[in-house]
């Protein structure tokens, strides 16, 4: 049913909803700026998570200008998130401690919406799964996700039907974060001969090279806020914090991509 004709900013934002789910658990009013990070970097996820799916379905069916929009689009998402820490970064170390304690197990690990963008993205790892406790919502959206390719398998897969390629069987696992194969690496290399065409294609690969780039700066800033916010001690929830965090920068999503490059 349109709701168009009685439609109104509040009611087309549902912001009573959304400003209603702010629902601090102390009364330290820094919590408020706490909430607002997390809250708004959930909703920005939401909207990663809406553009990828949009981008896999257009590279499904060759549709190259739609997926290149959607990839760009999340590129500039991520670009917003990096700045976002900066918000954060006002929040002492002192005045975090004050309402730390009234978290309780509540994690940033647990948010299952950072992990589906981590498995569309490549980095799969099912045992993650279990982070989410008995949240079944999640873990099935999660569990879901496992069995479809992700955007760089799409891709690949995409480009492989249009050169004619057949990819062997192990070049993408869908239970294990991805890692450089020689199949792909090659079918990238002639992607990225000039005088070969496939500019289309090219330009997809240029925006995964971005999205990862801009990732891994999300996180960098996101390990320097928590030290500067909690230093080197255990996250919320028990969470090994930092650590668990800087291992996290390691990881490369779309290692023939990166290895291209290198080769220029």
């Amino acid at each position: 049913m349109s709701r168009k004709h009685d439609l109104t900013y509040g009611s087309h934002l549902q912001l009573a909803r959304l400003l209603g789910a702010m629902d601090p658990v102390s009364d330290v009013p820094d919590e408020v700026l706490f909430i607002t990070q997390h809250q708004t970097s959930e909703l920005w996820i939401r909207l990663m998570l809406h553009e990828l799916e949009q981008a896999r379905n257009a590279i499904s069916k060759r549709h190259i200008p739609a997926a290149t929009k959607a990839l760009e689009r999340v590129a500039v998402v991520l670009t917003h998130l990096v700045a976002s820490w900066d918000v954060l970064r006002t929040l002492a170390p002192e005045d975090f401690s004050r309402f730390r304690g009234a978290l309780g197990s509540a994690s940033g690990f647990q948010s299952h919406q950072y992990r589906l963008l981590e498995f569309m993205l490549g980095n799969r790892v099912p045992s993650r799964l279990q982070e989410h406790g008995a949240n079944r919502d999640a873990i099935a959206l999660l569990e879901a996700e496992l069995s479809r390719p992700s955007i760089y398998e799409g891709l690949s897969v995409s480009v492989a039907g249009e050169l004619q390629v057949t990819l062997p069987p192990d070049a993408f696992r869908r239970d294990a974060p991805h890692t450089a194969h020689p199949s792909i690496l090659q079918l990238w290399r002639r992607v990225q001969d000039p005088d070969a065409g496939h500019a289309g294609y090219r330009a997809l690969a240029g925006q995964l090279v971005e999205i990862e780039d801009r990732f891994r700066c999300w996180r960098f800033n996101h390990v320097t806020t928590v030290e500067r916010v909690i230093g080197t001690r255990r996250g919320t929830g028990g969470t090994s914090g930092v650590g668990y965090l800087r291992k996290m920068l390691d990881v490369e999503l779309f290692p023939e991509l990166w290895q291209l490059r290198a080769e220029i």
